[in-house]
């Protein structure tokens, strides 16, 4: 390892010269992170999950790269497989590039010598599909007959739109940085240089004068210079943020100049790029005029806009950030890369400030909205993360837009980069993992090693062992959540106001510190085998949300440190939560299950659940045992039921509906996806059509046809009326109101229409009712037409 470091030290050199450059003392952030190759986890939380993603989860990736065509991308490219077929999407290359980039992070942590082979295979692959002048993009190199809509006629036509050129040069770069670091060969770096220098060439002040459609290249950008020194690739990635609006569109953050923004909105993703790559250039130039956009919107997201997980971005119409306060649960988007995003950002905004708040909020994320997005066994994988659900959300082996797959495998090995950092003679603990690191300060070099068992138990042993004998200021973090504020600001608060001391000794001494931004700062003459014990106040916590967050209203959620919970059907009677109360007053207890889900706490209340009965507005209640598991580990026992937020009033709940003739019927229908069919007797009234807090049915993207949903009653029953709640999320979705609808009963083995004594209505936002003359049968059929522009939905069919 010494020796490849140090052939990567040569390396780097011979590439400044390379590039033409002397590379002088550069500006940067004035706190660095200590990288994640001085960083050796061994706990019994991130270790084994890391070795997953080693084992698992990026050759499983890869696999599938291959697979759904991602390889073939560059080979066709490169005319080295016949024909023109292409995957899905315009950037579906940059999933291989994302799994380099794993892959190279992986093997800086434990060397494997097969992958090392395979990757260089991909590379040159991707070299062949290159053209000579740099430029890559396999959508258009291939040359299809029918050229993808998405692409255009020419080179960056559609850039700021669709096309996604840049996109895919900036994964290109941070899987070229990566790989390069990892294991000294430039053969990926020579490609990204060739296709950086290209963009040099066509982009800037009175040459093409576009932004980027996705933000990434800005980042990667970045990356490149601190690489080569090349100052262009940075001047390159300043002009593509000022070159932004104010003539684009909200969505991708260019409706104003980027020194102009000071509220989170559009697309939850480049959003949290943007604000990486600005923090990154305000870093590397020195100029500070993006940091007061960038305080303005962290503030923004943190007050109004973050879930209790951590994830961003609430709605799934331009997986894009809501208004203020606008967080619904059950159809949260919170991408899992918008949580990647916004580990990526938070760090930049602690490395300029210096403040423990933006740990806060990554911690929050990473043990919570992020880790989510990857199962337990490392091969099924989440794209949104919502906060409830009822059975509908099940993870995914693949999905065709794959992109955050592809980055939970290169997130979680460079996870180790984010536990320390470092400014001249402070070092920052920042997160809590065993581990044992060597890190370099200006004074001399310090081995820190980490005992604990967080995030189950709150002890954390810090063992310091300089060199020699040295004078540094050891900053350690003590979270916001044991200081009774889960999240800066006030969109979140624990029910209990009563804070627990928070505890530190230094070999065995208890210690009174003082605090700066959050970290208990320790500065003193350290010697080998120093021991700092933190202990930090391990209480399960009720969270409440701000009064104006409508979907929380009388609701609480679990929290213990700074894990998130959930209850889920599984570990509840009847599979059922959503009819689950737990009163503000009872006592919560957690115990820890090592057989479950890999080892988790387990939170126990008591509490009540509810159902509906027939003819009565009256609940039935019973008492029940009420458990909670964290929020990462739901939906990897199947499909069920879920939710983070817990009705302590009945208002909130959502009673186990009564049994009505629908809701004991088998549903069936011309729509496939099953897990959407107990949408339509959920017993749920939405708000209006467009409502999507709880579940629905609908049958996008299918358009101008004739549908069909049906009912198989359990018993012969006499019926006489139908009602349905049309699903119509316009003017921006893809559902209205059919076009035409009618009921059929089954008699003799056939379908016949109803002799209706109404006429039929179409309508949203209520119920359409139909009275018809009654019929005595086992099944009835709702023919549905949909408009010849729009699908349709149903939220619910009620029939008597």
């Amino acid at each position: 390892m010494i020796n490849k470091r140090k052939a990567a030290c040569v390396l780097s050199l011979s590439m400044m010269a390379f590039t033409g450059q002397l590379f002088s003392q550069q500006k940067d952030y004035p706190i660095q992170p200590v990288a994640f190759t001085s960083v050796h986890v061994n706990d019994n939380f991130w270790q084994p999950k890391m070795e997953v993603n080693a084992n698992v989860t990026i050759p499983y990736v890869l696999a599938q790269c291959k697979a759904n065509g991602r390889m073939d991308n560059f080979l066709r490219a490169a005319k080295k497989l016949d024909g023109d077929k292409l995957s899905e999407f315009p950037f579906d290359d940059t999933d291989v590039y994302k799994a380099i980039e794993g892959a190279s992070y992986s093997m800086q942590n434990k060397a494997n010598p097969k992958l090392d082979k395979y990757i260089d295979t991909l590379i040159s692959i991707i070299g062949a599909a290159q053209e000579p002048d740099g430029y890559l993009y396999t959508f258009r190199t291939v040359h299809a007959k029918k050229p993808h809509e998405w692409i255009g006629a020419k080179r960056w036509e559609q850039e700021e739109v669709l096309s996604h050129e840049l996109y895919d040069c900036g994964h290109l770069y941070e899987a070229a940085v990566a790989h390069y670091q990892a294991t000294g060969k430039r053969t990926l770096l020579n490609i990204a240089i060739k296709n950086a220098d290209l963009l040099v060439k066509v982009f800037g002040p009175g040459k093409l004068e576009e932004y980027p459609g996705h933000q990434i290249v800005e980042i990667g950008l970045s990356k490149m210079y601190r690489v080569t020194g090349n100052k262009q690739y940075l001047d390159l990635a300043k002009f593509f943020l000022d070159v932004r609006g104010p003539k684009g569109d909200a969505y991708n953050q260019a409706n104003k100049k980027v020194v102009d923004q000071h509220e989170a909105e559009g697309h939850a993703v480049r959003a949290a790029y943007m604000y990486t790559g600005m923090a990154d250039i305000a870093a590397l130039t020195g100029d500070t005029k993006y940091l007061t956009a960038i305080d303005d919107i962290w503030g923004d997201v943190v007050n109004k806009k973050l879930y209790i997980t951590g994830g961003i971005g609430a709605t799934g119409n331009g997986e894009a950030f809501g208004d203020a306060y606008q967080l619904p649960n059950m159809s949260a988007y919170a991408e899992t890369c918008a949580a990647i995003g916004n580990v990526y950002w938070n760090n930049r905004m602690f490395l300029l400030h210096g403040d423990s708040k933006y740990i806060d909020v990554l911690e929050r994320t990473l043990y919570n909205g992020l880790l989510s997005g990857v199962s337990l066994s490392g091969d099924r994988f989440f794209y949104p993360n919502p906060l409830a659900s009822m059975s509908q959300h099940q993870r995914s082996a693949w999905i065709s837009c794959a992109c955050c797959i592809s980055n939970m495998t290169r997130f979680l090995p460079s996870l180790p980069g984010y536990v320390y950092a470092k400014n001249k003679n402070d070092l920052y603990i920042n997160l809590f993992m065993g581990n044992s690191s060597n890190i370099k300060l200006a004074l001399g070099n310090v081995n820190i090693v980490q005992t604990t068992d967080y995030p189950w138990k709150g002890k954390v042993d810090i063992t310091v062992n300089p060199e020699k004998s040295l004078e540094f200021t050891l900053r350690v973090r003590i979270p916001g959540w044991a200081k009774q504020q889960p999240v800066p600001g006030n969109l979140y608060t624990f029910m209990d106001k009563k804070a627990l001391p928070v505890m530190l000794s230094i070999n065995g001494q208890p210690q009174s510190f003082v605090t700066e931004k959050g970290y208990a700062v320790l500065k003193r003459t350290w010697k080998k085998g120093d021991q700092v014990s933190l202990l930090l106040p391990m209480k399960t916590e009720k969270v409440l949300a701000n009064p104006l967050v409508k979907d929380d209203k009388s609701r609480f959620a679990f929290e213990r440190g700074p894990v998130v919970y959930c209850l889920e059907g599984p570990d509840n009677k009847d599979s059922l939560v959503q009819n689950i109360m737990v009163d503000t007053n009872a006592i919560a207890n957690a115990n820890y299950h090592a057989d479950l889900l890999n080892g988790v706490d387990v939170i126990s209340a008591e509490g009540k659940s509810t159902k509906r009965q027939l003819n009565s507005d009256q609940l039935i209640e019973a008492n029940q045992q009420v458990k909670a598991i964290p929020y990462y580990a739901w939906a990897n026992r199947g499909p069920s039921e879920m939710t983070v937020w817990i009705p302590y009033e009945a208002s909130a709940a959502r009673p186990k509906p009564a049994p009505t003739i629908a809701s004991t019927s088998k549903v069936t229908s011309s729509l496939k996806n099953t897990r959407m069919y107990a949408a339509i007797k959920d017993q749920y009234e939405p708000a209006d059509s467009k409502d999507t807090n709880y579940p629905y049915l609908h049958w996008w993207p299918a358009k101008n046809t004739s549908e069909y949903v049906q009912y198989d009653f359990d018993t012969t029953h006499t019926v006489s009326e139908s009602k349905v709640y049309w699903f119509d999320d316009g003017p921006w979705g893809g559902c209205r109101i059919p076009a035409s609808y009618k009921i059929l009963y089954l008699k003799d083995g056939q379908w016949v229409p109803v002799k209706n004594t109404i006429p039929y209505t179409i309508s949203k936002d209520g119920f359409n009712t139909v009275t018809f003359e009654p019929v005595n049968t086992t099944a009835l059929r709702m023919e549905i037409q949909l408009p010849v522009d729009n699908s349709s939905g149903i939220h619910e069919w009620a029939i008597k």
